[in-house]
């Protein structure tokens, strides 16, 4: 379980396949403090397990599957990439509870910066209509966000310059993808709704 509040904006070393799936090299620094192999790690909102680590990177691997729902398909080599250790049992809930299941991608429509804040407006697909609530959480490549609007198929949040800053939305673009995961709750909701 996470909480949306990016620990790290790490950096990609490599993603290549190997024989039994993809194997996915990051340098970490904050990441690493207390790791432990079989860790569970938020990458780009995902939750993935560490294979191998040193004094400077943790190694996961990557299953097509999680390759087909996610973002990783489009990292390269220095990517920055968003990077939270699970939550502990004395922790802070800054956010809100993640699982790190990723529900699919969202395609970035307008990221522009007006006054001081930025405006991010993301096409999520059929899900948005039963899953997405204004005033509502959700999860953008790990980074935990109050939804602002609900349009069709389309859901918009703000961004202050720290978020821009901390994690990797500061480097996105228009048309790039963002790994998504809706609230819980409302994933639960709607399943109870419709065997209702």
């Amino acid at each position: 379980m996470f909480t949306g509040i990016v620990e790290e904006k790490g950096r990609v070393f490599s993603f290549e396949e190997n024989a039994q799936a993809w194997e996915l090299q990051i340098e970490a620094a904050a990441a690493l403090k207390e790791v432990a192999l079989g860790d569970s790690i938020a990458v780009n909102g995902c939750c993935l397990t560490v294979t191998r680590f040193d004094e400077r990177s943790l190694t996961f691997d990557v299953l097509a599957e999680t390759k087909r729902l996610t973002n990783f398909d489009a990292l390269q080599s220095g990517d920055p990439i968003n990077l939270e250790r699970s939550l502990r049992l004395d922790g802070k809930l800054g956010g809100h509870f993640v699982t790190g299941h990723i529900d699919g991608q969202g395609c970035i429509e307008i990221l522009e910066q007006r006054g001081a804040d930025y405006y991010l407006r993301v096409q999520g697909g059929e899900a948005v209509r039963r899953l997405v609530v204004s005033k509502g959480s959700v999860a953008l490549d790990g980074v935990s966000l109050t939804i602002a609007e609900v349009e069709d198929e389309s859901f918009a949040v703000w961004l202050i310059p720290t978020t821009m800053e901390v994690t990797n939305l500061g480097n996105k673009r228009v048309s790039d993808y963002l790994n998504m995961e809706f609230d819980l709750l409302g994933k639960y909701v709607d399943k109870l709704t419709v065997r209702a």
